[in-house]
């Protein structure tokens, strides 16, 4: 028992001691390595304060450059603060110069602007005057023609007026002394015929045959006498109508009817229908 308590002893010693080599072995690692990052720490914070100061002493000499850059510039902003005083009334006629100028260039774009336009406007004006000669040259020369032709036409009128007025006059002076002479011969047949029955004494049995027959002839006469006067009629209304149309056409080239050198005669026996539908004269 005593043996195995020293021996137990002994290991327990051994073991003290060897954690203890341990402990101390871990204690002098551990202040080496709080040496080492004190060490590097305080080289770190001195770095920092080294870098530190070095910047506020080059603050400081900025701080003072700047105070003097402010300083000159305080000095200069006077300096400029004085020129633009002085310079204000100048400015400001300057500006009123400009202010006019600027006017008189608008006028003058406007001035340019306006030229422009005319020039353009000239331009074709030129070109509608230049269309305008040309189209009156043509004009002109259709004026001749359309003239010449309206002589032509105005002596194939005058010529074939006068031929029909006289075929015109000729034939209704005939039917007129036509129709004259057979109402004279039918007065004097009516004269002659009651001249017959007051002489004869005839019965009235035959003197109504002989007044039916006497009737029959006078109708027959009467309806020659009526022919007679349509005839009359148509050629009068043609020949007013054929004087209608040539004042018309007279008047559409422009030619006044005193140019004719005659006045047309109208007949005064017809109404105004068409020359075939004329009022029968009474």
């Amino acid at each position: 028992m005593q043996a195995l308590r020293d021996e137990l002893d002994l290991r327990r010693k051994t073991e003290i001691h060897e954690v203890e080599e341990r402990k101390n072995n871990q204690i002098g690692e551990l202040m080496r390595n709080h040496e080492k990052a004190f060490s590097d720490m305080k080289n770190y914070y001195n770095d920092i304060t080294l870098k530190n100061l070095a910047l506020i002493s080059l603050l400081k000499e900025q701080v003072e450059e700047m105070k003097k850059r402010e300083n000159h510039l305080e000095k200069e902003k006077a300096d400029v603060l004085l020129q633009n005083k002085e310079l204000k009334e100048p400015l400001q006629q300057a500006q009123e110069q400009v202010s006019e100028l600027q006017k008189k260039v608008a006028h003058h774009d406007k001035d340019r602007e306006a030229l422009m336009n005319t020039k353009a406007r000239l331009k074709v004006t030129q070109k509608e005057l230049k269309d305008l000669q040309w189209e009156h040259e043509v004009l002109e020369q259709r004026f001749s023609k359309v003239q010449a032709e309206r002589d032509e036409l105005y002596q194939k009128f005058t010529k074939a007026i006068n031929e029909v007025q006289q075929k015109t006059g000729f034939k209704n002076l005939l039917l007129e002394r036509k129709l004259k002479g057979l109402l004279s011969v039918l007065e004097k047949k009516e004269v002659e015929l009651s001249e017959v029955f007051a002489a004869s004494n005839l019965e009235p049995s035959a003197l109504s045959l002989v007044s039916h027959k006497l009737e029959d002839v006078l109708n027959s006469k009467n309806a020659t006498i009526e022919d007679l006067q349509h005839q009359l009629a148509r050629a009068c209304k043609a020949h007013d109508d054929m004087l209608r149309t040539f004042e018309a056409k007279l008047t559409a080239f422009g030619i006044p009817l005193d140019n004719l050198g005659f006045k047309p005669l109208a007949s005064p026996l017809l109404g105004q229908g068409p020359a075939g539908l004329v009022a029968v004269p009474t």
